[in-house]
């Protein structure tokens, strides 16, 4: 039988990463990892920065204050479906109100409910995703995400810069895994006990989903359902579709299979075979 750790107290520990799309300024990758760092998160991801050396550019030194751990441990990747390598659920940050897309929650309610459902997951991951701060995220980004978090402000001054919406998602992020005490329980080895894996542990990446969304839209094409110069919003909401289902890796393999067999038969039908 699998296993996984979780604390006594009931706390899960779930993978979480932050991932910034498209910074342009080097001092918010710097607040960004000192936000991080003080509520005990080290993995950050940078999609495609302004600057390439932004790791290791002055302002971003001084900005993290002395989270120097997090910006060692930084990766910089070319594309959004590399930072997103072992993650489950996504979270967009986009303030902006969209007539299409995940539903938009408020960060606490939206934890309290996915930690309720998911504390004993194995390879868990939880991702925060979060745009430029010039243009924000992309409608195509904000699309493949599970939920659009939204941090409740004065509907007068709703401005955050990054490195506070980071902070304010980190701390209530923290708060629901159980706080900081419960980490440092764990780590000390002295609050923890094997917990049976629950049978819909192995939930499909994001990255095993975009593979399959990928596969659907060149086999939806080839039978003439998709129109590749006319897509629409055909493909997100599919993704949502998907999301909703919290679809496993057994069910990409099947889902799969079914868009194989439907490119296979459109090149039948094109040959002329029936």
């Amino acid at each position: 039988m699998n296993h996984i750790l979780r604390a006594k107290t009931g706390t899960p520990f779930m993978k979480t990463r932050f991932v910034l799309i498209n910074t342009s300024h080097a001092g918010n990758v710097g607040a960004t990892a000192r936000a991080m760092k003080v509520m005990g998160f080290t993995d950050l991801v940078l999609v495609a920065p302004r600057w390439d050396n932004v790791l290791r550019r002055e302002e971003t030194i001084q900005r993290a204050s002395g989270a120097l751990d997090v910006l060692a441990n930084a990766r910089v990747v070319p594309t959004l479906d590399d930072a997103l390598d072992g993650m489950t659920h996504l979270c967009a940050t986009a303030m902006t109100p969209r007539d299409f897309g995940p539903p938009t929650l408020e960060p606490r309610p939206h934890f309290a409910d996915l930690v309720e459902k998911h504390v004993d997951h194995r390879n868990y991951g939880v991702a925060f995703l979060f745009g430029s701060e010039r243009f924000g995220m992309r409608n195509e980004d904000v699309y493949r995400c599970h939920t659009c978090l939204r941090i409740p402000t004065d509907p007068k001054f709703g401005s955050l810069n990054l490195g506070a919406a980071v902070q304010v998602l980190a701390y209530d992020w923290r708060q629901a895994l159980g706080g900081l005490a419960s980490m440092q329980d764990f780590a000390q080895g002295e609050s923890f006990e094997l917990m049976p894996s629950p049978a819909s542990a192995g939930l499909a990446s994001a990255q095993e989903l975009a593979g399959l969304l990928s596969h659907w839209q060149q086999s939806l094409t080839d039978i003439g359902f998709l129109d590749p110069e006319a897509p629409k919003k055909l493909m997100p909401r599919l993704n949502q579709l998907f999301n909703r289902a919290q679809v496993t890796q057994e069910e990409i393999h099947i889902l799969r299979g079914i868009a194989k067999a439907m490119s296979q038969a459109a090149g039948k039908t094109a040959n002329g075979q029936r």
